[in-house]
């Protein structure tokens, strides 16, 4: 009969040998991702809006589409929609943000830009992402405008009913 394994650092041993995986530890530091400009990258999403997000250390400057983002979103809750994952953090006017927004309408292009920010926060300092993640801001809000079905006005609305 063969030998037997009589502790629990030999079995693991031994059915990393029968898997042929390696051991690598679960709390092992995440690099940043930064490219040469000393920025990081990221793309959000909402709706039908979809924002390139860059974010560099800065004084808080957010750039919309060439334009400051307090004349491109002038409603103070599409504002503080854009600043929630800076306030999460305490990092507020700590970064600059420039983005490009295209599709959907304001409110979808502010919660994409959310999006966006939060996911190149996570990659600029990967130690915020349990904090992100707590938030919320890391998840992509997937409800979208549902389709217009035959038979129907609207998606669900009936035409208007007479007997005569």
């Amino acid at each position: 009969m063969a030998e037997e394994t009589t502790t629990l650092d030999s079995l693991q041993d031994l059915g990393q040998a029968v898997s042929g995986t390696a051991v690598q530890p679960e709390d092992a530091p995440v690099e940043p991702k930064i490219d040469a400009q000393g920025r990081s990258y990221a793309t959000g999403k909402r709706k039908n809006a979809v924002a390139r997000v860059w974010i560099k250390p800065g004084s808080g400057r957010v750039t919309v589409n060439g334009r400051e983002y307090e004349t491109y979103f002038a409603r103070p809750v599409l504002r503080m929609v854009i600043d929630q994952p800076f306030g999460a953090v305490d990092r507020a006017n700590q970064y600059d943000v420039v983005c490009t927004v295209k599709g959907g309408g304001l409110s979808g292009q502010a919660g994409a830009v959310r999006h966006g920010i939060s996911k190149a926060l996570t990659y600029y300092e990967p130690t915020l992402r349990p904090i992100l993640k707590r938030g919320g801001f890391l998840t992509r809000d997937a409800r979208v405008v549902e389709r217009k079905k035959y038979g129907k006005a609207k998606a669900r609305r009936s035409f208007q009913f007479s007997k005569r």
